[in-house]
């Protein structure tokens, strides 16, 4: 069998499956080339034409099929923006809008050299904030101690262990960053409860975002205004909760590059921790009580 049809026949069979897709890819084809390609440890750029035994990635094909795992813990790597990661369980799997804005230069009032990435989790984005910036040293933060150790994994991966830092922090550590990333835990409580089976292999600390989704970004946009620089800017990604944020910070001079992705400088933050979050509406539920 070569290569195309052996990734021909496990597209077919995903799809039969009815898997879902959002860790890396978002269709059955993409999934069978990343995990028939990797799976039998070859490069991306392999001849479709070689010949291939099929048995030698049937067992990683029926435990997508059969328990639902990413193909990213499957294969042990993640790709964002085109860089591979080391990933398993102890970390979400990579797939954040981040790493796009990060090319987007324009959007940064100046050349950052002092770069935070919080919750940083496999440490992609930290690793990808020093490649955009060669000049920059970054500090990854994030609560989680086996989170840390897969980030530390990366960084030497990358050899960047000379401007890329992991270190243990509750959201922030240091001072006087030109640039803060953040890709918090945003999704609802309400929606935790609908993700596919796919998500429930994920930490669900990295997920889980309290009842709007905002238990984090409300913190990390009243604390990073003492982090940050005094040109220095946040960007933070949270999903679907475009809406949610609106709502809650109705007057904040957010820029939202991408409908997932808002950037706020220290000044917008300042402004806005002064006139302080609009209170929460109560759920339907609790309207109906009244």
């Amino acid at each position: 069998m070569t290569l195309k049809e052996l990734i021909d026949k496990t597209a077919r069979r995903l799809q039969r499956a009815r898997l879902h897709y959002g860790h890396g890819t978002d269709n059955a084809r993409d999934e069978a080339t990343w995990l028939v390609i990797r799976g039998l440890g070859l490069p991306f750029e392999t001849r479709l034409d070689r010949r291939m035994n099929p048995q030698a990635v049937e067992e990683l094909i029926q435990k997508r099929i059969s328990d639902r795992i990413p193909t990213a813990y499957l294969l042990g790597e993640a790709w964002l923006d085109g860089v591979p990661f080391i990933v398993d369980r102890r970390v979400i799997v990579p797939r954040s809008h981040l790493a796009e804005v990060l090319h987007e230069t324009f959007w940064f009032p100046a050349t950052p050299r002092k770069i935070l990435d919080v919750c940083t989790g496999c440490g992609c984005l930290a690793i990808l904030a020093a490649r955009a910036f060669p000049r920059a040293r970054v500090v990854g933060t994030d609560i989680s101690t086996e989170a840390l150790a897969v980030a530390r994994a990366n960084i030497k991966k990358h050899r960047l262990s000379r401007r890329v830092r992991a270190m243990r922090a509750d959201l922030f550590a240091g001072s006087g960053y030109d640039l803060i990333l953040a890709n918090p835990p945003y999704v609802p409580s309400r929606m935790m409860r609908k993700l596919p089976p796919e998500y429930r292999w994920e930490p669900g600390l990295a997920l889980a975002g309290g009842a709007d989704g905002l238990d984090l970004v409300r913190r990390i946009l009243a604390r990073a205004p003492g982090y940050l620089s005094s040109g220095g800017i946040l960007v933070c990604e949270v999903g679907d909760g475009k809406r949610a944020v609106e709502r809650a910070y109705p007057r904040a001079a957010f820029i939202w590059p991408r409908p997932e992705v808002f950037i706020a400088s220290r000044d917008a933050l300042v402004a806005t921790a002064r006139r302080g979050a609009a209170p929460r509406r109560p759920s339907r539920r609790a309207r109906a009580s009244r």
